[in-house]
């Protein structure tokens, strides 16, 4: 597969402002949040718990709706998009890869891949193909219960990658690994990241990682800023 040029703005977010409560409870989670991610690029975000993270990735998953400023995924502006054109972005536009996995206990690893196919109602990328570039071929037919948890982070990763998203959003992918195990997953992450064409943001406090990356950024009290 050719890399893909990072030419293409994959995610903006722009002047972004997320306020939970009211009055004298209100919480800033993200505070004038500005951000671009190309396609092609992985970019990881550290801080602290309670910096603002997870909130980053809800928004720019449309998961969570800005208080003020503007999202745009793939040139589309999601801020005030209907409920159901979001979700329909959200399925073709975007790929989830969470910290545990999340994959379906009674689903083989082709066939975590094949639901997606099912959903969006495209082929997407083929299944066995898919898997055999995150180095899963092998493992096909089994179950996530017959998987290690690097093997399972693995076709959490095909899974995400097969509908041929624009943007992909992977939470804490080597909080249950281990140091080799970790290298491993991250270094498919930037892979699959240049080779598919994917803005890619990963949230982590593994440090040890991050040599992976095109790009690091620090969130801290919902600011984001370059990391020092």
């Amino acid at each position: 597969m050719t890399t893909v040029e990072k030419t293409t703005t994959g995610l903006t977010l722009a002047a972004v402002c997320l306020r939970f409560g009211d009055g004298d409870s209100t919480v800033l989670a993200l505070d004038d949040v500005n951000l671009d991610v190309r396609r092609g690029e992985l970019v990881a975000i550290v801080g602290p718990s309670g910096a603002g993270k997870s909130s980053l990735l809800a928004v720019a998953g449309g998961l969570a709706r800005t208080s003020s400023g503007s999202v745009v995924i793939d040139g589309a502006d999601v801020t005030a998009m209907p409920a159901r054109a979001l979700a329909e972005l959200r399925r073709d536009k975007i790929g989830f890869v969470f910290q545990s996995g999340n994959l379906i206990p009674a689903l083989t690893a082709r066939d975590q891949l094949r639901l997606v196919a099912k959903i969006t109602g495209r082929p997407g990328r083929a299944a066995d193909e898919l898997l055999d570039s995150v180095g899963m071929s092998h493992r096909a037919d089994r179950r996530p219960g017959q998987l290690s948890g690097g093997e399972r982070q693995r076709v959490g990763i095909a899974r995400a990658l097969m509908s041929n998203p624009s943007l992909l959003l992977v939470d804490e992918p080597t909080a249950a690994l281990d140091r080799k195990r970790s290298h491993e997953v991250v270094e498919l992450l930037s892979r699959e990241t240049h080779e598919a064409g994917v803005a890619t943001i990963m949230v982590t406090h593994d440090h040890d990682v991050l040599g992976h990356c095109d790009r690091i950024l620090e969130m801290v009290d919902g600011r984001l800023r370059q990391s020092e």
